[in-house]
């Protein structure tokens, strides 16, 4: 008889969909009928439903899959820190280019300065600007067990909204245990 250390272990599933990367991931918490701070399936589809609609998502469909629809918008501050990073990224090539091409000279223009190239690093956060409102789905499918202690949660979606989602309504990765801080 061989005895499993790990009886169930946390995972995530990658799938590549229309609008990008989405991850999915499953989640645990007290069914209505567990020992202690248990909820109804009903209870905690309203929990859900509450923080998708605090976060601007609406429903798009409904059925045993919910799937919700929400406009993430373009940040001024991830703009300025594009364009931050892209000046940083371009001076420091123009460094190496002008270390690297010391004795360079080009008809008509002389010995070229390669620092010019950071001049571009606004055009990222222009090239953001235009592009950065996109819209994100998450689908949620509430389940419970036979015996009503266990209700399983499955969310796909962007995974940085999942990781918010689960900080913020306080649930547990199946089969990961939580364990309290120290302070």
């Amino acid at each position: 008889m061989k005895i499993s250390l790990v009886s169930h272990a946390s995972f995530s599933i990658f799938v590549f969909g229309t609008y990008g990367a989405n991850y999915i991931k499953l989640f645990d918490s007290p069914g209505e009928k567990a020992a202690e701070g248990g909820k109804e399936l009903r209870q905690q589809a309203g929990e859900i439903m509450a923080y998708m609609k605090a976060n601007n998502y609406e429903v798009a469909e409904a059925g045993e899959t919910i799937t919700f629809r929400g406009l993430v918008a373009r940040s001024t501050s991830q703009a300025f820190f594009l364009t931050f990073c892209t000046a940083l990224g371009l001076a420091s090539l123009a460094l190496v280019l002008q270390i690297q091409f010391q004795d360079l000279v080009l008809p008509g223009i002389g010995t070229p300065n390669w620092f010019y190239l950071t001049l571009l690093s606004p055009y990222a956060g222009i090239y953001y600007w235009r592009s950065g409102d996109r819209v994100d789905d998450m689908k949620v499918k509430l389940s419970t067990n036979d015996d009503d202690t266990l209700n399983e949660i499955t969310v796909e979606g962007n995974d940085e909204e999942i990781d918010r989602m689960w900080r913020t309504l306080d649930l547990q990765e199946k089969g990961m245990v939580k364990v309290e801080g120290i302070f």
